[in-house]
């Protein structure tokens, strides 16, 4: 409990006050804030507050609610994946469509809001706030921009970059790519740098995935690391033929980063070179993709390295920051760094060296994929812990009252399954877990005492490689049908009806929705996902716009496009029975506490449920789930997650459900908690969008009466 006297809650008001006004910044007492994405550096997901306890978690009520605006409610397309950060009693977050704002965190009040006209939909996880104890700024992306905005009127820093932002193109472009980039994590702090990561497309037109860090007064540059090397570089023998820059794109940090600001290490998880699922273009392991790069915050110098997967063609990049934390082996206290995989793993490190503290086998898989693929003959593999998802999908695996089981297990039958990473031939190959884990991006809390908490799916996948059967340049011509083949068809199917959670939508109808130009904009400049077309020509997009519209001329041709990759994926398919349940056994959903200490698992429990199948008598099966846990000094839980659209708070020792309650659209996100004149509060951010869920734009609190 939070003991304050009256002396100190007056002084703590008062400061909070001034600093709104301008006069002074904040000086809260320490640990009452949420100071940075997931908590701290750290990425703990962590907060000492004791106020909310296991033994009055279930007084827990509304204490406000605010309506950030931008919601789609007719589509159901805009989300909230936002974790805020909260300073001094002034809450920061981002809005249903990509509006920083800040509102006083006791009340909801809006303080201010921007209004920028060009964030073209994309889906941001937070801001970053910075001081130098007088000034306070806050950073996020949109578009393709990266913004610094005054902390306490949200106007833009005129001095940084071009009158307040600066342009993440600049320095990832090379010949042929696309000019799709979005800084929609939150960017990590490290003395006066601010260290950029960026998600780009994931096609064979995808940008470079540089690492950055600029200044955070100017917004100059002032170190890249290549995560494609050039020649002269660590790595660039891993990258056949030569010159991987002038034709390559991706290993691109997208997921975030955590930072020993004692050290001045950054420790940096890396994605897949692009395209994610063929790489006969890209033979050997491929350096810097795949990785876990630990680098001196100030210079960019690789400090060391461990490659999760090896030449990656199953889009396996590891999908959240790394956690750091303290463990103990031996009597000896080990400062160590723990990144979480969508396969299901947990890979343990010491955070100087490098050195793995469990131990890690190369393993044999297949390597029978599609003519020009040479995939790696071994993957690395801990021993330890054990993985926090099961490992492979068989007939044995299926759910036993799926609705056409006969149907799935005669399918299965024909399908390559049984072990990961099967390379994608033209034969139907399952990805368990699914394409986007395992873990996901909501990442992993980790407390004091060494145990990590994840948050996992465990629902299987399918996709072949095709022929792309495209025609010889100049000399033949395609179809809008063909077209949309080629650039579409992986995410929104061939029968243009989407995927069965609205994970990427139907197509079917969209001029009733979208007007002719709207349509154009979206090809090319992208929306959320999607990314931008830009590199067709405009011929090219003009007749996949007449073939999603049934028009006539969607069957003129144009110009044959440049060749280029021999082979398409047909799409991330999760795969459901004919009632729209995951065809594998539960459960669907789960969370796991492991000790790493030791490297044993503490429980693991289902994450969410299907109330329907509840009320007949089944056991919570947990569900698919985005977003992260939080975890409290009193020993709570709390997290959303889960497509049922409810918060809970657990038990961090047992994984009992203490309380729970519905929100306004699902949690799609991570709780933060903070404390405001010695009140705790515990907020999550309710965008829904996604898993077939309505969007939001509700920011809720809770704290005690």
């Amino acid at each position: 409990m939070i003991h304050l006297t009256l002396l100190q809650r007056f002084l703590v008001g008062s400061l909070a006050i001034l600093g709104s006004v301008g006069l002074i910044v904040s000086k809260p007492e320490p640990g009452t804030d949420w100071a940075e994405y997931n908590g701290d550096g750290a990425r703990s997901h962590y907060s000492p507050l004791s106020q909310i306890t296991p033994d009055n978690v279930q007084r827990l009520q509304v204490a406000w609610t605010y309506a950030s605006g931008g919601a789609d409610t007719v589509g159901n397309r805009t989300q909230m994946q936002c974790n805020p950060v909260v300073i001094g009693g002034i809450l920061y977050g981002v809005s249903a469509n990509t509006q920083a704002f800040a509102v006083d965190a006791s009340t909801g009040k809006e303080r201010w809001k921007t209004r920028l006209p060009d964030t073209d939909g994309t889906t941001s996880r937070g801001v970053t706030y910075w001081t130098d104890g007088s000034e306070e700024r806050i950073f996020f992306g949109a578009g393709n921009w990266l913004y610094a905005l005054d902390a306490k009127t949200g106007e833009p820093i005129q001095e940084f970059g071009q009158t307040g932002r600066i342009n993440l193109l600049e320095g990832i472009t090379r010949p042929g790519a696309d000019e799709y980039v979005r800084s929609n994590t939150p960017n990590t702090i490290y003395k006066n740098l601010l260290i950029v990561g960026a998600r780009v497309s994931e096609g064979e037109t995808a940008l470079l995935g540089d690492i950055r860090a600029f200044d955070v007064r100017t917004g100059q540059k002032v170190w890249t690391f290549h995560t494609i090397p050039q020649p002269s570089e660590p790595g660039y023998s891993t990258w056949q033929p030569a010159n991987p820059r002038q034709r390559l794109g991706g290993a691109n940090a997208w997921a975030g980063m955590a930072i020993d600001r004692e050290r001045g290490i950054v420790f940096i998880p890396t994605g897949s070179a692009a395209y994610d699922f063929y790489g006969g273009n890209r033979k050997g392991d491929n350096l810097y993709a795949n990785c876990l790069l630990a680098l001196d915050a100030a210079t960019g110098k690789r400090l060391w390295h461990f490659q999760f997967v090896h030449h990656d063609i199953w889009d396996r990049d590891p999908p959240a920051p790394p956690n750091l934390l303290t463990v103990v082996q031996g009597n000896k206290r080990i400062d160590a760094v723990a990144q979480t995989t969508k396969q299901g793993h947990v890979f343990v490190f010491d955070r100087v060296t490098g050195k793995p503290l469990f131990p890690v086998v190369e393993k044999a898989f297949p390597t029978d994929g599609v003519a020009g693929e040479q995939p790696s003959r071994t993957q690395p593999i801990p021993l330890k812990p054990a993985p926090f998802t099961a490992q492979a999908f068989t007939e044995k695996d299926i759910n036993p009252w799926a609705s056409n089981r006969d149907e799935i297990a005669a399918t299965l039958r024909k399908a390559r399954t049984g072990s990961p990473f099967i390379p994608l031939t033209s034969t139907m190959t399952i990805f368990f877990p699914g394409t986007d884990g395992g873990a996901q991006w909501g990442g992993s809390a980790t407390d004091p005492e060494g145990t990590i908490y994840i948050p996992a799916k465990q629902n299987p996948c399918f996709s072949t490689l095709i022929s792309t059967e495209q025609p010889t340049a100049g000399k033949a011509s395609v179809t809008g049908a063909n077209l949309y083949a080629l650039n579409c068809k992986a995410c929104h199917g061939a029968d243009r009806k989407g995927n069965h959670d609205g994970s990427y939508p139907s197509l079917l109808g969209v001029n009733a929705r979208l007007s002719t130009d709207a349509i154009h904009q979206v090809l090319l400049k992208g929306r959320g996902m999607m990314p931008s077309f830009s590199h067709l020509p405009e011929a090219e997009r003009k007749a996949i716009v007449d073939f999603l519209q049934d028009k006539t001329t969607s069957a003129q041709p144009v110009n044959a496009p440049k060749a280029g990759l021999p082979y398409q994926h047909t799409g991330y398919n999760r795969w459901y029975d004919s009632n729209g349940y995951p065809v594998s056994a539960p459960p669907w959903g789960t969370l796991t506490a492991i000790d790493l200490n030791t490297g044993e698992h503490r429980w693991q429990v289902p994450l969410g449920e299907y109330p329907e199948l509840t009320a007949k008598g089944i056991p919570p099966t947990g569900t698919d789930n985005y977003g992260g846990p939080l975890v409290t000094g009193s020993g709570l839980l709390f997290i959303a997650a889960s497509r049922d659209g409810q918060l809970r708070a657990l038990d961090k020792r047992t994984g009992k459900i203490l309380w729970q309650a519905p929100l306004p659209a699902a949690g799609f996100a991570t709780p933060a908690t903070y404390s405001v004149n010695g009140k705790q509060y515990v907020v999550i951010a309710c965008g829904g969008g996604k898993l077939g869920r309505k969007s939001g734009d509700r920011y809720v609190a809770y704290a005690l009466p």
